[in-house]
């Protein structure tokens, strides 16, 4: 990779190297559309495909969902379901991914005549993935064909009792699968080990996109059946908005068909058609149409609080319920608890850090505490890995001595085939993930040996992916073309995510002329270039770091180059864009 700028050693010591062959936005020949050409092909798009990616549509990155093995089997038992009219039940899992993957095919069955029903565990009382006595117990209400949504690839006993009370499950699911299987009717599922390469590649597909394809295959089963001939068929693309939103709040890799996914998914989001999810639109406070950011920072955290520290099954009420008073209702209700929930978090995340201090050379960052709130451990997880620049995992432990734990990992380690080992071996009571997130149960006397397995195991593929950190550069420009225009160019080569990452900028030379704290420990910063031009930079939680520290002393009459987001501030009646500082090096 070649440097930008020649800057090898920033304030955060690390070099600058171009995405892929960068853009100069200062050369006077400049044109948008070059920016958005070099923003494709850096995340690894052909010149010949640039125009697919530039509006990617869901027609020309949907695969033939009977690529997927079981795909064609459960598409068959639900056809047969449909049109015998048996009662079904669809049982998810209490995150975002699970509630819109139970409210997607809820939605879709209940379109095409059957009245499906639903089963959210508790995350406090049942835990995560389907329970034998719960399956057992919706058999014995009347539903003998069974759905689970993201969860069910490695629910082996309680698989097993379903069987033996003569139950039909199918899994649809995304989580890494071992090479033996559970006793499903049907198991969907792109990272089964027998999956061909062409299904495999869609591995990254969050739990809503499989379900989204088993509807698509569903639709195609029923139509070669003849079950159109006297009545519409549905409208599958109108439900894109909970596969947006699912597959954004799950953290899933925004690249091919997800990236179809969201970008046509936030044009359904925006005309508001569900009722659900427009009351939580209004409940987040969102007075335009939503952009990818607010499905995971704004939608999704709420959808989430009330697994998290409520009714584990607000989400899907939300989703498919078609009364404005009870979605308003939802809403307000979602909107409270996950105030609630960042007290909660708060806590949980200060004594975190607090034993983090005391952890020294370790490869992965384990934390655990008695009495933590289990309902937060993956958010403070995910905060210390953005700390740490490590995998990180926070445990929580309870009064009977068993600890529930969420990870989140770095691009590089895959943390959930490392859980996967450790239950193999004998370390944990239950546990599963994929490459970015993983979820495990573990006795309290197990932690510290889990900890020395983890580091054992991961210290080389930590070293090697900590070593060839750098910060990544997709663009100069001039502190005076740091505008809208400039900005929005940028943002047409979204939706950026996991895995499609947003656009860095750098711009300078510039002085810092003001800089404070507002807020919890931001730092903001009125900058100015050479050119005249001035903006605001933000520096989000950053006020203790040396990046923080750097920019509120800096010395005023010193010039610097600063390495960011660039995002447009549309509070203010004129819209200006600003900059969210992720590094800092000297100009002179």
């Amino acid at each position: 990779m070649s440097s930008v700028l020649n800057i090898h050693h920033s304030v955060l010591e690390q070099a600058w190297h171009w995405r892929g062959s960068g853009t100069d936005s200062r050369d006077p020949d400049f044109q948008p559309d070059d920016l958005v050409t070099q923003l494709l092909m850096a995340r690894g798009v052909p010149r010949d495909d640039i125009e697919r990616h530039r509006n990617p549509t869901i027609r020309n990155f949907m695969p033939d969902p009977s690529i997927f093995q079981d795909m064609e089997n459960a598409a068959q038992r639900l056809a047969q379901a449909v049109e015998a009219g048996e009662q079904i039940t669809v049982y998810g899992d209490y995150d975002v991914d699970g509630a819109t993957s139970a409210a997607l095919l809820i939605r879709l069955l209940r379109n095409l005549g059957l009245n499906a029903g639903y089963y959210i565990p508790d995350r406090l009382m049942e835990g995560y993935g389907p329970s034998g006595e719960a399956l057992v117990r919706i058999g014995d209400g009347g539903s003998r064909l069974i759905i689970t949504v993201d969860c069910g690839a490695m629910a082996y006993d309680a698989l097993s009792q379903a069987k033996a009370a003569g139950l039909e499950v199918i899994v649809v699911d995304h989580h890494k699968c071992a090479s033996e299987l559970p006793a499903a009717f049907a198991l969907v599922n792109p990272n089964r080990l027998d999956e061909t390469d062409e299904a495999a590649s869609h591995g990254h597909l969050a739990a809503v996109g499989v379900a989204f394809l088993l509807g698509a295959a569903l639709i195609r089963t029923l139509r070669t059946r003849g079950y159109f001939a006297e009545r519409p068929e549905p409208k599958i693309m109108e439900l894109l908005d909970i596969v947006a939103l699912g597959t954004v709040a799950d953290v899933a890799q925004l690249r091919g068909l997800n990236r179809a996914f969201v970008a046509q998914g936030l044009k359904v989001m925006a005309a508001r058609r569900n009722i659900g999810l427009s009351a939580l639109i209004q409940a987040s406070r969102l007075t335009r149409a939503p952009i990818c950011s607010d499905l995971g920072f704004a939608l999704g955290p709420r959808i989430n609080a009330g697994g998290r520290v409520g009714k584990s099954d607000l989400g899907v009420r939300l989703l498919i319920t078609e009364d404005p008073i009870e979605a308003q209702d939802i809403a307000m209700e979602l909107d409270r608890l996950n105030e609630e929930r960042r007290a909660i978090e708060s806590v949980v995340q200060e004594e975190a850090e607090a034993m983090l201090a005391g952890q020294h050379n370790r490869a992965v960052a384990l934390l655990s505490g008695e009495g933590w709130h289990p309902g937060v451990i993956g958010i403070v997880a995910g905060r210390i890995k953005e700390k740490t620049g490590k995998p990180s995992i926070v445990i929580a432990v309870d009064e009977n001595g068993v600890g529930k734990g969420s990870g989140r990992s770095i691009a590089g380690v895959d943390l959930g085939a490392a859980i996967i080992s450790a239950r193999e071996a004998g370390l944990l009571v239950a546990g599963g993930g994929h490459a970015m997130a993983a979820g495990l149960t573990v006795a309290r006397d197990k932690i510290d040996a889990l900890a020395d397995w983890l580091d054992e195991r991961l210290a080389t593929d930590v070293a090697k992916a900590s070593g060839t950190k750098a910060l990544l550069i997709d663009a100069i420009v001039a502190p005076r073309g740091l505008n809208p225009i400039f900005v929005d160019a940028m943002e047409s080569a979204g939706p950026y995510g996991m895995g499609w990452p947003g656009p860095r900028v750098v711009t300078g030379p510039l002085r810092i002329i003001k800089c404070d704290i507002v807020g919890k420990d931001h730092v903001r910063a009125i900058v100015a270039g050479d050119d005249g031009q001035s903006f605001k930079a933000m520096a989000f939680r950053q006020g203790e770091t040396v990046l923080g520290q750097t920019m509120l002393h800096a010395d005023r009459g010193r010039r610097y180059w600063l390495a960011g987001r660039a995002k447009v501030d549309d509070w203010g009646a004129t819209p200006k864009a600003e900059l969210h500082v992720d590094d800092i090096a000297f100009a002179d």
